[in-house]
């Protein structure tokens, strides 16, 4: 029988940080011992009020404008001009069922070629693959933070046949590395774009999630006519579940605003009322939002802080995270010791790994777009009560700083996984 699947789509594969997730999720269901590093999922509990506020809208049921309600789109619209310092105009946002999907359909209506940059989120390739383009990857390397630069684009638009339209995704504060692009980065990044047309969908999930918070400048900022802002509420305000995203388009790229909005039409058609009406209030409590943001921030940042210090105290090169989930270390140390037993690929490394430390992490190679046999991971320290972490933050008071044991104390599942790596490295390095 002939395959019924294009042909484009045959090395395709199911997205490999939910399958990593089910399969890990099954064996500590079953009673297994593991240090979960799998899976980027929020581990803090909904900020106050949330709950009653969908309570509250349980009862709305009609169907709502493709692009959103206008009162989500303009708490959306203040939201960013009090935390980015953006003009928003709300009738330039739409709303989807989370972010994926309106980058999947922004990719289906673009005409042109699209620029995924190495290392990147797992589901950016197979979607361009999916929308039936051919994604043009843009790699980087640990000596540039995993960043690109001016210099990196410039090469690669010299020494690649990309077209006039080209469409980047840039991804900030980043998974899987955790690095952050400065506003004079981003200033000089822009100026390549101008000058060769390139587009950026700006997919700032984490800018809340930036550790220093006044840092984060979103590149709408330094290139508003040819930034498409991509976010949402799954990652800063652990509303994953909820399935709300969205995207806010400059006026001058209204008709791919507009042609999204029509193929919304005729997939998602709207996302769910209560989500909808219920967000719009959460957006307006700025007191909330930033009791809640400063709090999950300065926690994230101590683990994230705590993770990179003591991988790098046994050689274990990587980037310290500036915001978001994850880190992104390589294990070349390792290179020889496991060469001599037979090791010489990362995703061999990492099942070595998780068989004799139950430490569960995901490895670099192709998923992340890196190498089969570079020896990076991507290493998702959210595996700790998010909640009782928070309440003890909370009692701390946002002006007194978390105690030094604040990791070992309250996120003890990262502490105790971090420190089995540990083990297992040294381990490697004394045979």
């Amino acid at each position: 029988m002939e395959s019924l699947v294009r042909s484009s789509l045959v090395n395709y594969a199911p997205a490999s940080n939910l399958m990593h997730n089910e399969k890990i999720r099954e064996m500590m269901a079953a009673g297994e011992t593991v240090f979960h590093f799998g899976f980027g999922q929020s581990p803090f509990p909904l900020m106050e009020n949330a709950v009653e506020k969908l309570k509250k809208h349980a009862g709305e049921h009609a169907y709502l404008p493709v692009a959103g309600i206008r009162e989500l789109r303009e708490s959306i619209r203040d939201f960013h001009q009090r935390y980015d310092t953006i003009t928003v105009n709300a009738d330039d946002v739409i709303v989807g069922p989370g972010s994926k999907e309106l980058i999947f359909l922004l990719m289906n209506i673009f005409e042109g070629d699209i620029l995924v940059i190495s290392p990147s989120w797992t589901s950016y390739k197979p979607q361009v693959m999916l929308s039936g383009h051919e994604a043009k990857i843009i790699p980087t390397s640990y000596d540039s933070e995993w960043k690109i630069t001016p210099e990196i684009i410039n090469e690669f638009l010299k020494t690649n046949d990309v077209s006039e339209t080209k469409l980047l995704i840039l991804n900030n504060p980043d998974n899987p590395t955790g690095t952050h692009y400065t506003k004079q980065e981003l200033s000089k990044l822009s100026e390549v774009f101008r000058k060769n047309k390139v587009l950026v969908l700006a997919d700032e999930i984490y800018a809340r999630l930036t550790y220093k918070g006044n840092e984060f400048v979103s590149m709408a900022t330094v290139y508003p006519e040819g930034t498409i802002l991509c976010s949402g509420m799954s990652k800063w305000a652990s509303m994953g579940g909820w399935r709300l995203g969205y995207h806010i388009y400059p006026p001058e790229l209204s008709s791919l605003k507009n042609a999204v909005r029509g193929a919304a039409s005729h997939t998602y058609t709207t996302v769910a009322a209560p989500i909808q009406y219920a967000i719009a209030e959460i957006l307006q409590d700025f007191n909330i939002c930033d009791k809640y943001i400063q709090h999950t921030n300065r926690i994230m940042n101590a683990v994230g802080s705590y993770c990179h210090s003591e991988l790098e105290s046994v050689g274990i090169k990587a980037v310290l995270p500036k915001g978001g989930y994850y880190i992104f270390p390589n294990f070349e140390i390792l290179r020889q010791a496991l060469k001599k037993r037979g090791v010489e690929k990362c995703e061999d490394m990492v099942t070595t790994m998780f068989n004799e430390t139950s430490v569960s992490v995901m490895a670099g190679g192709p998923a992340f777009l890196r190498p089969e046999n570079e020896f990076t991971v991507r290493l998702c320290y959210v595996n700790f009560d998010g909640e009782k972490a928070l309440k003890e933050s909370y009692r701390i008071g946002i002006d007194n700083p978390l105690p030094d044991n604040f990791v070992h104390t309250l996120c003890t599942p990262v502490h105790d996984g971090i420190q089995a790596l540990k083990t297992w490295v040294t381990k490697q390095l004394s045979e």
